[in-house]
């Protein structure tokens, strides 16, 4: 960073022509405080909407899809099956990484956060009616898939989106703090989706099979007039906006061809440092909810709420560690904590197979909260291996094809566990660490890729 504007408030916005000197030198764009906070604040409750609209299909996958949707599999095959529709979803968030990502870059990252929204919303809304197969078939999970669909590609843009925007206003001292906030969308997501489904859960099994388990889905609706409300109110970022003050024939934004040439290994750096925190929470929350139910035969409510009180534990960790990456670096945190994991993961899923309700609450909840560690502190880390005019699109990406990975795990430890004469908890375990391991590789090695940006808080 090579020097920072001195424009104060009340003395009106910098020319274009200043704010091309700051981008072109590397200079620091200033941002009222005030609005950092109130941004982040937005970035949190429309990514913590959005994200429950994502987090729900997880669920619903592995208590009640597949004997709903998938009816004609029958038995682990249907899971199977249901877990398959569910990585579908992850498998289309890297297109939406891209087309997302290219909104956000070449036309601002403000209508990019709208559209994706509002497409996931509907598409979460819609699932809430669609018949099952019991009532049309082989239709129902066509039907199902497509919507699923919709969903990855929303998603796809919604993370890299909210991240950039609250990095974007915020000054370089206080950025784990603030992409910490967007990242706790996350776990809220997580306590929403699960916490609804779990009421749904007390209703008698066939009522929840009926009709109850359509209640979290048409609850999508109304969280959309909120989440697009919010998303409306929202300020583009002024990185961005600098970007755009640059003359037409000096433009250099969100060229993909320029991202895949001069950015590919950091583009692998950002995959490997999203994968634990992505894939680690899905095998301790979608594929955990199945396996202690299907293979060890406990209770589905016991468990939806062991999951619950992961989510609470979530928040803490985010909050702890995004402060602890301001002084220590995110690729540390990354990178010690995808350590961390691999060494817990044993003991982990041996409380797991006690089949104790107690010890599979405490496993679950330290299991999310050592995945939550890396997680907590990749907003900064991706966002700091890209410069602004591609950082959208790079972060995006990155997390995104990290995410199409991530998807296919719940389904992967499924199949290897169906394979096992005796079904065990082996395939969780093997994963885990393996996943784990790639993350801190991609944490240790990413913090040496490190760019510092162009943004600063102005002073009073």
């Amino acid at each position: 960073m090579t020097s920072s504007t001195n424009h104060q408030p009340g003395r009106g916005q910098p020319s274009a022509a200043e704010l091309k000197d700051q981008i072109a030198q590397g200079a620091e764009v200033e941002v009222d405080p005030k609005e950092v906070g109130r941004i982040a604040r937005a970035a949190f409750i429309g990514t913590a909407l959005e994200w429950y609209d994502f987090f729900l299909f997880g669920t619903a996958s592995a208590l009640v899809f597949n004997h709903l949707f998938f009816a004609g599999a029958g038995g682990a095959n249907a899971t199977l099956a249901a877990f398959a529709t569910f990585g579908v979803g992850f498998l289309a968030r890297p297109l939406g990484a891209v087309l997302f990502g290219q909104i956000g870059d070449k036309y601002g990252r403000r209508p990019a956060l709208i559209i994706s929204i509002v497409v996931i919303g509907v598409a979460t809304g819609i699932i809430g009616l669609i018949p099952t197969y019991g009532s049309i078939g082989v239709w129902a999970p066509v039907m199902l898939t497509l919507l699923r669909l919709f969903q990855g590609v929303a998603v796809g843009g919604e993370w890299g989106g909210a991240t950039t925007m609250a990095i974007e206003h915020a000054p370089e001292e206080k950025r784990g703090r603030y992409a910490a906030l967007v990242q706790i969308g996350s776990p809220v997501g997580t306590l929403l989706s699960s916490g609804i489904f779990a009421l749904v859960l007390m209703l008698p099994e066939e009522s929840v099979d009926s009709w109850g388990w359509r209640i979290p889905f048409l609850i999508a609706f109304p969280f959309l007039g909120v989440a697009l409300w919010i998303r409306m109110k929202v300020e583009e970022s002024p990185v961005f906006e600098a970007l755009s003050a640059v003359e037409e024939g000096d433009k250099k934004k969100g060229s993909l061809k320029d991202l895949f040439r001069d950015y590919l290994p950091q583009l692998a750096l950002a995959t490997a440092a999203a994968l634990l925190g992505i894939g680690g929470f899905f095998v301790m929350s979608t594929y955990v909810l199945s396996y202690a139910t299907e293979t060890l035969g406990l209770d589905r409510q016991m468990v939806v709420n062991a999951t619950l009180l992961g989510a609470i534990c979530q928040i803490f960790i985010n909050i702890f560690f995004g402060r602890l990456g301001e002084k220590f670096g995110p690729g540390r945190i990354i990178g010690w904590g995808g350590v961390a994991t691999a060494l817990l993961s044993w003991p982990i899923w041996t409380m797991i197979d006690s089949g104790n309700a107690i010890a599979l609450t405490i496993a679950v909840c330290l299991g999310i909260s050592a995945v939550t560690v890396t997680y907590s502190v990749s907003g900064v880390l991706l966002s700091e291996l890209f410069p602004p005019e591609m950082r959208y699109s790079g972060v995006a990406i990155g997390a995104n094809i990290a995410g199409a990975i991530s998807g296919l795990l719940p389904f992967l430890a499924t199949w290897m566990n169906s394979t096992n004469e005796q079904p065990s908890s082996i395939s969780g375990i093997v994963i885990l660490i393996i996943v784990a391991l790639i993350t801190a590789v991609g944490g240790f090695v990413g913090e040496k890729y490190r760019v510092k940006d162009n943004v600063v808080s102005q002073e009073a």
